[in-house]
């Protein structure tokens, strides 16, 4: 298939039982139920897939489950980044052996004070020069610590095998500017609903949003309503699911996710993995209201 950088892909949570094992079981049940929904793919192990909490090995259980249950004609993106280029590589060559569309590399940010623009360069072209699949830079400062600025993006951008960046900062300033300098078949995917309808006004293709994962097609809504010319109605789906994807971001980040999807009851969410805890009654409660009052939940 052609590579598909354009539309509303969920970056789906992994699940576990109580005691952290992954559930296969519970992953290809939940994707067979967004498939349904118009997404146009999947992140799998992207943050909202908890892959920083993750094994090599339970990685590539996580993809292969995955890869099983994503029809060939929704896009499979494999988040496989890691804080040495060599690791970075190797995940990469992995999902593309699993059948992956493209890797999702997020930035190296350990050794900071040393990850200048050289650096990061260097890492991400050596990454891509070896890559049997396309590479989409991922950058989400709320997490790293490290944002990849818009002059590292607009270089990287010229190398053919980089083919996009999904931005988390939501910085419509610099959406711009990358999306006036850079090569016109490179993708800008907005990394949060936040500024999704904003975002697809200056060009953005596309949004990777937790918010897909809960009101899938409402965002899915605002993708086609944007691109048949009716604003008003992208504009109001914007500004009613806001409140809902704040309380799954910053608010309560992933546990928030997947409490919302045990609320909605057709999917699982389950725990998430230590350290992370499970939302209390209280913010569940709060979560559930928020949710009505979008419409997300009846």
């Amino acid at each position: 298939m052609s590579l598909n950088l354009s539309g509303v892909f969920p970056p789906i949570p992994t699940p576990f039982d109580a005691d952290g094992n992954f559930l296969r079981d519970k992953l290809k049940s939940n994707i067979e139920k967004w498939n349904a929904t118009g997404v146009h793919g999947y992140v799998v192990l992207g943050s909202n897939g908890e892959y920083v909490l993750l094994s090599e090995d339970e990685k590539c259980a996580v993809w292969e489950t995955a890869r099983a249950a994503i029809p060939r004609e929704k896009t499979f993106f494999a988040g496989a980044g890691a804080d040495s280029t060599h690791a970075a590589l190797a995940l990469v060559k992995h999902a593309a052996r699993i059948g992956a569309d493209a890797a999702m590399v997020v930035t190296p940010y350990y050794y900071k004070p040393q990850l200048n623009a050289a650096a990061l360069i260097a890492h991400y072209r050596a990454i891509a020069d070896a890559s049997p699949i396309p590479i989409i830079l991922y950058s989400v400062p709320a997490y790293t610590g490290l944002d990849l600025d818009a002059a590292i993006v607009i270089e990287l951008a010229k190398h053919p095998n980089i083919v996009g960046i999904k931005d988390s900062a939501g910085n419509l300033g610099k959406y711009s500017e990358m999306i006036r300098a850079v090569r016109a078949d490179f993708a800008l995917i907005s990394g949060t609903f936040g500024v999704f309808y904003p975002a697809l006004c200056v060009g953005a293709k596309g949004c990777v949003t937790a918010l897909g994962n809960i009101a899938p097609r409402a965002c899915v809504e605002l993708f086609d309503a944007f691109h048949a010319g009716n604003h008003a109605r992208a504009k109001e789906i914007q500004l009613r699911l806001y409140a809902s994807n704040a309380a799954v971001t910053s608010r309560w980040g992933v546990p928030g996710v997947k409490a919302a999807l045990d609320l909605i009851g057709d999917y699982y969410g389950g725990p998430p993995r230590l350290p992370l805890r499970a939302l209390g009654e209280e913010d569940k409660n709060a979560l559930r209201k928020i949710m009505q009052e979008a419409g997300v939940l009846k």
